[in-house]
């Protein structure tokens, strides 16, 4: 075991090997077995590749900034040759990747070692990570609550102390849900910004977005200038950037107008301590000299609220139907989850021209929010209505999808007009409650715009750092505390 493994970020654990004062062995080894030691409790590793891992070191690491660094994969949407690949349901259970998909080869490239897979719940449909297949994952702060979903095996690991940075992916806020609710840096990068070939072109319809959670603002940046960039064959790709991200993490950015909102768009009450962290964020931004007041966005929440369920249910409905249809499963939607059963059979019954309505509606959240950026550098609020919810609340095994997705969405209201117009947008830990939760503050920006993004949260960390504060998860007891 390396002691001192949990005091450095990805980083400085890949400087420490470099310089030889720590062997990538001696890292792996100690990320192994605080995964080991901590899974039981946690449940944030479902597909565990251990021996792949230290074969991938036996064969020699690239010379890349993560070079010997530990890393674990979201378990739906990305390949990694030899592992599995189940996307939290019973019917994907044997599947088995043969390749690396386009981003996982580059994480390959920057010296990252896979560990394996992290859980998310069934297809990544919610902001809880409880898969009837794979069990719920807890959250090291308290594990009576939810990590967040859909990333939150990742999330939890991060910040179980298991690893410094994991992949994860977004399509309405499943990455920066759960790095608020487990008090970890997220970005979700502008759309295309990374790719998601070489199969797929785009997912749902766009919306999807992959990258990272982390403890330091550096290692995200730093992991995007290996990732970003177009594949081969793209149709189309977001705007090449001048800049190395992790470069403006170190640089102050100008003095930025930022743009306040601290009410729900749906008009759902928030947590009156969640909104004291955003008042209290919104004055430490002036103090560093920005200018911050109140602003409004306008687009319409209810028609994204309808699109996003009618692009969903129809893209997960054609990704079981193609599958079931190439390994002959007659009974494909019975193995699926009660509310996800739901959700797949309405998605089958949209026409065509529903699905258009739909993709219209995120054209026309991206003009407002282009409207908004032409006011505005930064937009300001909350990343969710409460802090961590207790496990069960919003778990897929109820059978009235109308009420399972009011719930998704006055949960996290303020997340998923980044996804619908591709805008860029983090999740900053820059409070706590007085329970001990952690809570995010979400920050978003125009399209294009991450390097201002990751100037702004490297200001902030270097104002309000968050690194050291860990939660105290006891192994022998299974709590929090």
């Amino acid at each position: 075991m390396f002691n001192e493994y949990a005091d450095y970020d990805g980083l400085g654990l890949a400087a420490l090997i470099r310089q030889r004062q720590v062997s990538a062995e001696e890292v792996l080894e100690t990320a192994i077995t605080l995964c080991e030691q901590g899974n039981p409790a946690l449940n944030a590793v479902v597909h565990p590749a251990w021996e792949q891992a230290r074969q991938q070191l036996r064969d020699g690491l690239p010379d890349g900034p993560f070079a010997g660094v530990p890393m674990l994969i979201k378990n739906t949407g990305f390949e990694v040759n030899g592992q599995p690949l189940s996307s939290g349901s019973h019917l994907f259970s044997d599947v088995i990747s043969t390749q690396d998909s386009t981003l996982i080869a580059r994480y390959r490239r920057a010296g990252l070692l896979l560990l394996g897979k992290s859980n998310t719940p069934e297809f990544a449909l919610s902001f809880t990570t409880e898969p009837l297949a794979y069990g719920a994952t807890r959250n090291p702060w308290d594990v009576t609550r939810s990590p967040g979903g859909s990333s939150g095996g990742s999330a939890a690991a991060v910040a179980a102390g298991w690893m410094p940075l994991a992949n994860a992916s977004d399509g309405a806020g499943s990455t920066r849900v759960p790095a608020s609710h487990c008090g970890l840096f997220g970005f979700k990068p502008s759309r295309m910004r990374n790719p998601l070939g070489p199969v797929a072109v785009e997912a749902i319809a766009g919306m999807s977005t992959p990258h990272a959670v982390s403890w330091s603002v550096r290692d995200n940046a730093a992991l995007l200038d290996v990732s970003a960039g177009a594949d081969r064959g793209d149709p189309y790709a977001a705007p090449a950037s001048p800049y190395s991200y992790l470069h403006a993490v170190t640089q102050a950015p100008r003095p930025l107008r930022i743009g306040l909102i601290t009410r729900s768009p749906l008009g759902n009450t928030l947590d009156p301590e969640i909104l004291q962290v955003v008042n209290q964020t919104a004055s430490l931004c002036s103090s560093l000299g920005h200018q911050v007041e109140p602003a409004e966005c306008r687009y319409d929440i209810e028609a994204l609220m309808r699109a996003w369920r009618i692009i969903l249910g129809v893209n997960v409905a054609n990704g079981m139907n193609s599958f079931a249809a190439a390994r002959g499963i007659s009974d494909a939607l019975a193995r699926l989850e009660p509310v996800n059963q739901q959700w797949i059979t309405e998605g089958l019954s949209w026409r065509g021209t529903d699905y258009l309505w739909a993709v219209n509606q995120l054209h026309a959240s991206a003009r407002a929010m282009g409207q908004f950026f032409s006011q505005y550098d930064i937009l300001l609020s909350p990343v969710t209505s409460e802090v961590a919810p207790l496990l069960g609340e919003m778990r897929g095994d109820t059978h009235d999808l109308d009420a399972f997705y009011q719930r998704f969405w006055q949960h996290g209201p303020f997340t998923c007009v980044f996804n619908a117009s591709g805008c860029p947008a983090m999740s900053v830990p820059l409070g706590m409650s007085r329970a001990g939760l952690p809570v995010g503050v979400h920050f978003g920006a125009a399209f294009g715009e991450e390097a201002t993004l990751f100037s702004l949260a490297g200001q902030l960390e270097q104002a309000q750092p968050w690194f050291h504060r860990r939660p105290l998860f006891n192994r022998s007891s299974h709590v929090s505390v």
